[in-house]
């Protein structure tokens, strides 16, 4: 499977939202690591706050961090700051947030290594939330920026109250910077689900029907009621059907509708898809209907495919398609599209990150012709490698092709499920062989880059050696990678065969031929690099192995042309 890409999302909150010269400073401080993109910059000059966020690697997001924090330390002096908002600190609160690739225990551990590290390095004090928490009351920042930035002498030399980093009695380096609340929190979703009616109070009642909290008991009537009161004196509570939510009704004039404006706070409790369903379940059981979605702000590429996902299996189809596919299938069926056109490319976080590279940087990007003129150029990359790897990626789809074909042919309906699982194992694969294609011509790369290193000195010459013996032992190893990802395809060709469309067989025939000129264009890639190897007894393994899987791909492709062919020829 293609190994996922790391991605962490990290919004920081300043305790500056006038001065757009000291906010700039900021967010360049940001901008200054590369790798890292910059998405929002929301400043607010009641709260005299500023909310930035930024994505990228969890490495890179941590540098940015940092650089941010070390620049509001200089900047911002909170013995002159005054804001609606709660605040303990020039930079108050730094949550990192996962968004592909990395769990929320990882980006803990990434928060506790940048709160102690700004602790050292800035002298600015640091508590430690939600999942980065130490200790389980300081989960709730309320209870970390307790007091505020007003109590902070008070708390520092208090052993039940200090800093999990950094305590010290409070100074006059303290005094400017305040403190910071570090930690690690789930993606939080915004979303504002569209009714067909004008009225606040319906929408209320929808979004008291579903929000975790969900609704006063009441003596009575349930609505105008006397509020039931328990022993200790609480407003008795009827919680709502969705978990990790919380929801409210209004009305947007803009549009001329009621909403149910909802924040999701833990995607993995309540999944986007699964709060739409819920929401529409309780408009429909009220007499109303929910007409659209309407997502505020980013999400991750996740969201829209198990969202995707999630409608497709309802229906009975297989989810064994291109991700861009999958995404529609959630985008019509949550009428994200309602209010104004919703483009993925403006709202998923990972295809932002992806927007600032120049477009067909890679093989995989370009169009099959724009593919065959750059394989056809004198450039000597891409070449066998790549192609080997495309080859493959080819015969995975084909067999793709053949188990949607099967998983939606008529009166096959009790089988869908069948299909659609080896499907997705299809579209894993080619996935996977497609990363091989662009893996192969860096593999190259890296030798002629080792090439032109200089090698005026005995020291050069040796670095020099090293780097062509390392990058040599890269390019051998991954066709040697597209070789094992090549065979896995037969096995996905003849269950085709075996037990898919019929009028589809051939398709999965050319399939495994694919597949077998993916193996043996891959071998000949491993032998003649690894012919280049100082290290002989690595270099003849590998070249055991490729020839291993070159004879299983051998017999596997016969045994499968000649099942073709006899369903074909009776």
């Amino acid at each position: 499977m293609a190994k996922v890409r790391q991605i962490v999302e990290c919004v920081p909150n300043f305790s500056e939202g006038r001065d757009m010269g000291v906010i700039k400073q900021i967010t360049d401080a940001v901008e200054s690591v590369e790798g890292v993109k910059l998405l929002d910059v929301d400043p607010g000059e009641a709260t005299n706050r500023t909310v930035v966020t930024f994505v990228g690697r969890p490495e890179d997001v941590a540098e940015a961090a940092f650089r941010a924090v070390k620049k509001a330390g200089e900047l911002i002096d909170m013995r002159r700051h005054h804001g609606a908002h709660p605040r303990i600190g020039a930079t108050d609160v730094l949550p990192i947030v996962p968004v592909s690739g990395i769990t929320l225990e990882e980006c803990a551990e990434i928060s506790r290594e940048l709160a102690k590290r700004i602790a050292d390095e800035l002298s600015i004090p640091c508590y430690c939330y939600e999942a980065a928490a130490f200790k389980p009351e300081r989960r709730n920042l309320a209870v970390c920026r307790k007091g505020e930035y007003e109590a902070i002498a008070e708390r520092l030399i208090d052993a039940n109250e200090a800093p999990d980093f950094g305590a010290r009695p409070f100074d006059e380096r303290v005094a400017k910077t305040g403190c910071t609340v570090v930690g690690a929190r789930d993606f939080l979703i915004a979303v504002n689900f569209n009714l067909n009616t004008t009225s606040t109070r319906r929408a209320n009642a929808i979004a008291f029907d579903v929000r975790e909290k969900g609704r006063p008991e009441r003596e009575g009537n349930p609505i105008t009621g006397k509020k039931k009161i328990d022993a200790e004196g609480h407003v008795i509570m009827r919680p709502g059907t969705l978990k990790a939510t919380k929801a409210i009704g209004w009305y947007i004039e803009e549009y001329g509708i009621a909403q149910v404006s909802m924040n999701i706070t833990d995607i993995n409790v309540t999944p986007l898809h699964k709060a739409f369903d819920e929401v529409c379940r309780c408009a429909e059981n009220r007499g109303l209907r929910v007409t659209g979605t309407e997502i505020v702000g980013l999400v991750p590429e996740r969201t829209l495919i198990e969202a995707g996902r999630y409608f497709l299996a309802k229906q009975h189809r297989s989810d064994g398609i291109p991700k861009e596919d999958i995404i529609k299938i959630a985008v019509k069926s949550m009428g994200l599209g309602d209010l104004r056109p919703f483009n993925p490319e403006e709202k998923v976080i990972e295809y932002l990150l992806e927007a600032d590279k120049k477009k067909h940087t890679r093989l995989v990007d370009l169009t099959a012709k724009g593919f065959a003129d750059e394989t056809a150029r004198e450039s000597p990359a891409p070449g066998g490698g790549s192609v080997s790897a495309y080859m493959g990626a080819l015969g995975a789809s084909l067999a793709t092709m053949v188990a949607n074909l099967s998983s939606h042919k008529p009166g096959w309906d009790d089988r869908w499920d069948e299909f659609a699982k080896w499907a997705e194992k299809g579209m894993e694969m080619q996935e996977e062989l497609l990363r091989l294609v662009d893996e192969d011509t860096v593999a190259f790369n890296r030798i002629m880059a080792a090439f032109g290193m200089p090698r005026n000195t005995d020291e050069e010459k040796r670095l020099r050696n090293e780097a062509i013996q390392s990058a040599t032992l890269f390019a051998t190893e991954v066709p040697l990678e597209t070789m094992k990802a090549s065979v896995k395809v037969f096995g996905l060709c003849r269950a085709m065969v075996e037990t898919g469309n019929p009028n589809s067989v051939s398709d999965a025939g050319v399939g495994a031929l694919a597949a077998h000129a993916a193996v043996l264009g891959a071998g000949m890639n491993v032998k003649i690099n690894a012919a280049s190897l100082s290290d002989r007894n690595r270099a003849d393994a590998m070249v055991a192995e490729a020839d291993r899987i070159a004879a299983e791909a051998e017999q596997a492709e016969a045994a499968i042309v000649k099942m073709v062919e006899e369903k074909i020829t009776k």
